[in-house]
């Protein structure tokens, strides 16, 4: 089901992408290109509707139907917008949902240059994004109840698990000895493979698949269970070192790498949001929350993957920039600078946005405490000469 609502919110932004393309150019191209999406969107509304029946999924299937109900609503001002461009452009062969849909009078009577002005203007207005962010609004609320219950159901699901694999491994145990016995009365080619699983066992790790075929069955199905075990473990602890809001490193994983990195091979970027409150004031925090997420986004995408991103205060950020061994200002500035040119580029519906930050290499300070708090200095040293800049503890 979640899939299915990250799908509709793509889908949502590719049909307005192709109804604002088809009322600027009039290319025929992208009505059917918009149709044959809207096809497959309604595929996964149906698919969603059929879930109405599970339970614990009610909170965020009713969000995700109002936003599905929003959909159809802007789908029919889409429709309206498409058929001023056909009558404009004098297209014959069309859908026949949009031959039923009836223009005003007034809209009749315009001109074909004035019915493009009209038909692009219906899907480029504030009502018509205010429509849509309606729509986003009751999406991110259902895929956030989504999480929810997953989450829950995965910690429900683990701690129970995790009390059937203490009686698995007292069974595979207890088995493990028996067959240990039975193979060594019959030969001695069997000690080995035993031995070896029980210490695997102990270890908590996979057992080798080798031995007699009763054997090699058993550990088949220990090494299946065994890595659904670790899955799970692996996915509760990605949520407890990241930040659910944007991805990054949260305190407890900055904390981790910061006790573990390289001096001399490690730049640290404290990096701060000029005027956050301020936005979270006149925007407010749901704009606030994605100005954040957009920010891990430029910084992971103009960063290196080796790279760390974390997140350790509310509009606070550090970047680990690691195995560089020698100081390069130059492009760790450019790297800044592209950051703050495209914060300034994240659409209509956002504020302009620049971070101020604070740049250290390893080799410039004795230890990890030196390193924060001349990261630190640097940082508001950027925030005093005007903001949306860069400040090296070197300079």
């Amino acid at each position: 089901m979640r899939k299915a609502a990250m799908e509709l919110m793509d889908a949502s932004d590719y049909l307005t992408e192709k109804v604002q393309s088809f009322s600027v150019h009039g290319d025929i191209r992208f009505l059917n290109e918009y149709f044959t999406e809207a096809m497959q969107a309604n595929h996964r509304e149906e698919a969603i509707a059929s879930m109405s029946g599970k339970a614990g999924f009610e909170p965020a299937l009713h969000k995700l139907l109002a936003a599905m109900e929003g959909s159809l609503n802007l789908m029919n001002r889409e429709y309206y917008s498409m058929k001023l461009v056909v009558e404009a452009k004098g297209i014959e062969n069309y859908p026949t949902v949009i031959r039923s849909v009836v223009l005003s009078e007034e809209d009749k009577a315009l001109s074909p240059n004035e019915k493009m002005l009209r038909a692009a203007a219906m899907v480029h207005d504030d009502e018509y994004y205010a429509q849509k962010g309606k729509i986003r609004l009751n999406m991110r609320a259902s895929l956030k109840e989504l999480e929810q219950i997953t989450y829950t159901n995965d910690e429900m699901a683990l701690t129970d698990f995790s009390k059937k694999m203490d009686w698995v491994r007292l069974v595979i145990i207890l088995q493990t000895v028996g067959i240990f016995f039975m193979v060594w009365l019959t030969s001695r080619l069997g000690i080995l493979p035993i031995l070896n699983a029980v210490e695997r066992i102990k270890a908590d790790s996979p057992i080798p698949e080798d031995g007699v075929r009763e054997f090699r069955y058993l550990a088949s199905t220990y090494n299946q269970m065994y890595e659904i075990y670790k899955n799970s473990l692996d996915r509760l602890n990605f949520k407890a070192s990241h930040d659910e809001l944007t991805g990054a490193y949260n305190r407890s994983g900055y904390e981790l790498l910061l006790s573990s990195i390289d001096l001399g091979s490690t730049y640290m970027m404290l990096v701060d949001v000029d005027n956050f409150k301020q936005i979270n004031d006149t925007y407010g925090h749901e704009v606030g929350d994605r100005v954040l997420s957009q920010l891990v986004k430029i910084l992971k995408k103009n960063f290196r993957s080796d790279d760390y991103v974390c997140r350790i205060g509310g509009d606070e950020f550090v970047v680990f920039m690691i195995h560089i061994n020698e100081i390069n200002q130059k492009m760790v500035s450019s790297k800044i600078e592209r950051v703050n040119k495209q914060l300034t580029e994240l659409g209509d519906d956002m504020p302009k946005v620049s971070i101020s930050v604070g740049i250290t290499h390893g080799t410039e300070v004795s230890d990890l405490e030196s390193l924060f708090k001349k990261t630190d200095e640097a940082m508001y040293k950027s925030k005093q000469s005007g903001k949306g800049t860069y400040t090296f503890h070197s300079n």
